[in-house]
Parts: structure tokens; C-alpha cells; sequence
């Protein structure tokens, strides 16, 4: 069973982006998304995932519409815009800077 870990400040929001960039998802299958590929590692909880869709919906980064589930049931549904896809690519980068420096000054010390 894989250990549970605590996201860094921030990155939610990139990880998000990340699952989004797959085609759209409503919350609920967000929060499944990120749990099956972390091997449930991350569990997100909706007091962290909501205030985090609602600020990228605000940047421009995500847009959202209510749907039908599969279940029959109205869920508002997530997808990237083409803002959200420059931002996540511009993250991404930092992000594969940011773990290689911090790499180098782990093996160094």
C-alpha cells in the first residue's frame, strides 16, 4: 500500500491541469483521476479541490458546464482552456526545474 503524502503548496493546481489536459472531468472524477495515477498516494479533499477549480476557472485557465453524469445526475464539468494549456506548460517547466535543482543539492550535501 502506497504512502499517503501532503501536496506542496501550489501544486494542486498544476496537477489539476495536468488530468484536465486528458479531456473533461467533473470533481468528483478529478479526485479519482489524481487518487489512480498517484497509486493513491494524494487523496484531495473538496475544501482543497473546489477553491482550487473556482480560482482557475477565474484566471481563465479552466472553464466549466453543467452536464449529465452517467448516473443521470447534474455535475459541472471541467476543461482546459487554451490559457490553462500555457499555464500548464509554463508550470511544468518550473516545476522539472525546480525537482532538478533541489535533486542536485540532495546528492551534493
Amino acid at each position: 500500500m502506497a504512502n499517503k503524502c501532503d501536496l506542496l503548496q501550489g501544486t494542486l493546481d498544476m496537477l489539476v491541469l495536468r488530468v484536465l489536459s486528458r479531456g473533461e472531468l467533473h470533481g468528483w472524477g478529478i479526485t479519482q483521476r489524481l487518487e489512480q495515477l498517484s497509486q493513491r498516494a494524494l487523496q484531495v479533499d473538496e475544501g482543497s479541490l473546489y477553491p482550487s477549480l473556482y480560482r482557475m476557472e477565474d484566471k481563465g485557465w479552466i472553464k466549466a458546464e453543467w452536464k449529465l453524469t452517467e448516473n443521470n445526475r447534474r455535475a459541472k464539468y471541467y476543461t482546459l482552456t487554451r490559457t490553462g494549456r500555457k499555464q500548464l506548460e509554463s508550470e511544468q517547466e518550473a516545476w522539472d526545474r525546480m525537482t532538478s535543482i533541489i535533486a542536485q543539492v540532495m546528492q551534493s550535501a
